[in-house]
């Protein structure tokens, strides 16, 4: 159910680790992962990595592991929206986890928007090739299975697959809180690894009482 760690985890991992052969401006390499920077190489000191904090230019200025962090959580998001909808729509679910079910369409839907203005406005494509291979993502066969469960065995399923997904996102998102430089993308980060672990505890617990 769960993917492996294959594109995010060691694709982000190996990116970072070649952050320091990056010069101080990488703008012919902000599509590609090689070319992200910790926030302690030159990139993240320069002048205009250092005026993100406050003003316009915290919605402009960004490195590789910014644009690959939106690219790569738009589709993550989406799909743990639809996965949301799917248990919705279903009759039997528990109360608790039709809440939980609607508090994550309504953190990550405004979420989703928000990284898509991002990527307009820095003029990068809204998905990077292989953002479907992601930690956490559903299979088609996991999405199948969702769909046929139905009751408390649907609301179960629903809650150990959302974990998984929360878990991919996690590690996502401390990605980016490592290598990224744009104020933003560092502070949804932030946010998502805040409410994310809550949400994967919360979720622990409601399996417990099913």
């Amino acid at each position: 159910m769960k993917k492996n760690v294959t594109f995010t985890a060691v694709a982000l991992a190996a990116a970072i680790g070649l952050a320091g052969c990056a010069s101080g401006s990488d703008s012919n390499n902000e599509g590609a992962m090689s070319g992200m920077n910790h926030q302690g190489t030159s990139a993240a000191a320069s002048p205009t990595a250092s005026a993100t904090a406050s003003g316009p230019a915290a919605s402009t200025d960004r490195n590789a592991a910014d644009v690959a962090f939106a690219q790569m959580m738009i589709p993550h998001h989406t799909q743990a929206v639809h996965m949301s909808d799917v248990v919705l729509a279903k009759k039997d679910i528990p109360l608790q986890v039709s809440e939980l079910a609607n508090r994550i369409k309504a953190a990550q839907g405004p979420e989703i928007e928000k990284m898509q203005g991002w990527l307009k406005a820095w003029n990068q494509p809204a998905e990077m090739a292989g953002s479907h291979d992601m930690d956490g993502m559903m299979s088609d066969s996991d999405m199948k299975a969702l769909d046929a469960a139905q009751g408390a065995a649907a609301a179960k399923l629903y809650l150990t697959q959302m974990i998984a997904h929360h878990e991919g996102a996690v590690a996502m998102a401390k990605a980016e809180i490592k290598g990224g430089t744009n104020a933003d993308a560092l502070a949804l980060g932030k946010d998502i690894v805040s409410a994310q672990q809550a949400e994967i505890a919360e979720m622990q617990g409601l399996l417990k009482t099913l």
